[in-house]
């Protein structure tokens, strides 16, 4: 399968609830363009990481999954999954949420006292 089959495979497989898109416009507005990195290992690395667009430099050890459009916001969000993680997450159908409570520091919604959380179902259920 050629890279770009690969992306259009799984371009439809992140989702944001409306608290998560709430959260993204009012970080927009302080923060510029946006972006999701999702690393699998350690310090938080359950949770989907926000960051000012290209803060996180991405390579060939990550996918991405989905630009995720978002009223309120002029770009589309990058949603980036680390390769290893993606294998072990790719049955599944990602949705961003948020919950109360400290998350990582390096993420930019920390300080408000939330952080991004990611719940997924099988796909096709």
């Amino acid at each position: 399968m050629t890279d770009g089959a690969r992306e259009a495979r799984v371009e439809s497989r992140v989702e944001l609830t409306p608290a998560a898109a709430g959260l993204l416009q009012r970080l927009r507005e302080v923060h510029g363009p946006l972006m999701f990195h999702q690393s699998g290992g350690c310090c938080d690395g359950s949770a989907p990481m926000c960051y000012p667009a290209g803060e996180f430099r991405t390579g060939a050890s990550d996918v991405l999954l989905e630009s995720l459009v978002v009223d309120g916001v002029a770009e589309p969000v990058p949603f980036w999954m680390a390769r290893s993680q993606y294998e072990l997450w790719s049955h599944t159908r990602l949705v961003v949420d948020v919950v109360a409570g400290r998350g990582s520091g390096f993420s930019l919604e920390a300080p408000d006292g939330v952080r991004f959380l990611l719940r997924s179902r099988l796909i096709g259920s």
